[in-house]
């Protein structure tokens, strides 16, 4: 029994003089129980839990597919470094296989130094999640030979989709993105806010939004990252409505994907905002951006709109430009919106294209102005897609597939079907002249339509519709009425 007790009292001591040996002075991070010395009055590094051993050090894969609160080890690879205070700092960091965010690790201010990006560390702490962030918490590191610098993914085509989420803390860029209007504290249009709702002041996190294929997303250039200071901040506080930029920064997510910016680059200036006159003026492929009144939609397809839309000064016809199915219900007459694009002309028809727009307050709705007497005069052209009616005119033959006259035909040259554009001729001072029923734009169950299949050669009608260009005139009729 003595021969017990003295046996463990000498592994007591032994333990005791082991015990010393981790309060010695070192030089390694202090991540690595063994040799760190912890700062007076800051918080300890995380230790194994009781009856826990060492968790097994987990590739990115395993990390996802662990259960949040589950105590883990990692190797990975500083990026960056957010901020450092009172022993504890939080990382930005990535390997060969996924990123990860490290919160308030265990540091040291002399290790902190030490981080720069690139460096190699063995992080054991918490899996944890904030807000759908997913972070390691209350951990250590120590530092470990190695290096790896990751370079930037472009992930633009991810916005709006749950892969982007797959790509969650890692650097990231963002490219062709046109920088869009924040609302600041006053109700004003800014291309930045100091904080989230612009109540901040410079030195706070900035915020600020661009657009890609018509839908809108929010970046962030945090403070503590990034101060005032520095390059990016600086430059966010350059940014124009309308500028065309690229980004790079690391992923982050707070309630949704919340992306930490450290670098941007003007790629295009903003747009000059067009009247009427300077739109028709500006030349052909020029990125333009004007504000117009949404008047009629012709058609949504594939999240891509086409839209006739008319200010006070002048009308256009927006193709193709970037829509959601959500955004096009709201396009009602008189929509108020600012469009961005290129000025493109296609047969005569003078257009935007390659688009996007954003939804304005402030509503308006054209009067048809009756262009009958400018038929067959070069006049005609300057209300080219506005809203125009004509009056007095007189049904004329049109000659079908078989050769017959008819009041109308179904595509241009009567090979069509009922669905399909309706093609019509009416003359006036004996001057004879094509209208058409886009279908598109007004389908077979439409009045119009209907109108248009009930017509008789001979019958005077009037006429309303947008004044569309084809190799010539081409109006696109939305309404007729018969009056003699």
């Amino acid at each position: 029994m003595k021969k017990s007790i003295a046996l463990i009292l000498a592994l007591l001591m032994l333990l005791a003089i082991a015990g010393c040996a981790k309060s010695d002075g070192g030089t390694a991070s202090p991540g690595n129980a063994a040799t760190a010395t912890p700062a007076p009055a800051t918080e300890a590094p995380a230790e194994t839990p009781v009856g826990d051993s060492q968790p097994e050090v987990l590739d990115h894969a395993g990390y996802i597919a662990a259960d949040l609160d589950t105590y883990v080890q990692i190797e990975t690879y500083v990026q960056d470094k957010q901020s450092w205070w009172d022993d504890k700092a939080n990382l930005y960091c990535q390997s060969e296989d996924g990123a990860y965010f490290i919160y308030e690790t265990y540091c040291s201010e002399e290790d902190y130094a030490l981080l720069t990006p690139g460096t190699k560390i063995r992080v054991t702490g918490y899996k944890s999640e904030w807000s759908g962030e997913t972070e390691i918490i209350d951990g250590s590191f120590e530092i470990l030979e190695g290096s790896y610098v990751a370079e930037p993914m472009d992930v633009t085509a991810l916005l709006g989709t749950d892969a982007l989420a797959e790509h969650q803390n890692e650097l990231v860029s963002f490219t062709g993105m046109t920088v869009e209007p924040s609302i600041d504290a006053e109700g004003n249009e800014a291309a930045y806010l100091y904080k989230w709702n612009g109540t901040g002041a410079q030195g706070d996190d900035l915020y600020f939004s661009a657009s890609v294929d018509g839908a809108t997303y929010t970046f962030t250039v945090e403070s503590y990252l990034r101060d005032a200071s520095t390059e990016v901040y600086k430059a966010v506080e350059a940014l124009e409505i309308g500028q065309v930029i690229d980004m790079e920064g690391f992923l982050y997510w707070y309630e949704g994907p919340n992306p930490h910016i450290t670098a941007v680059d003007v790629v295009k200036a903003a747009p000059a905002r067009l009247d009427h006159a300077g739109y028709i003026a500006a030349d052909l492929d020029s990125f333009v951006q004007i504000e117009t009144y949404v008047q009629d939609k012709q058609s949504w397809w594939d999240d891509k709109a086409n839209l006739y839309c008319q200010s006070e000064d002048g009308a256009y016809f927006i193709y193709e430009t970037y829509c959601s199915e959500e955004d096009y219900a709201l396009l009602i007459p008189g929509t108020k919106i600012r469009v961005t694009g290129y000025k493109s002309e296609w047969s005569g028809e003078t257009e935007i294209i390659d688009g996007s727009f954003i939804i304005l307050e402030g509503s308006y709705l054209a009067q048809p102005v009756d262009a009958t007497a400018l038929l067959g005069t070069d006049a005609l052209a300057e209300h080219q897609n506005e809203l125009v009616s004509f009056t007095g005119m007189t049904v004329e033959p049109s000659t079908d597939a078989e050769g017959n006259e008819a009041a109308y035909l179904y595509k241009w040259n009567g090979t069509g079907a009922q669905g399909d554009d309706l093609y019509f001729s009416a003359s006036v001072n004996g001057e004879t002249y094509t209208f058409t029923v886009e279908s598109y734009l007004r389908d077979a169950s439409t009045e119009v339509y209907k109108a248009v299949e009930a017509l008789e050669i001979g019958q005077v009608i009037n006429m309303e519709g947008f004044l569309y260009w084809y190799e010539g005139p081409n109006p696109h009729i939305t309404a007729v009425s018969v009056v003699g």
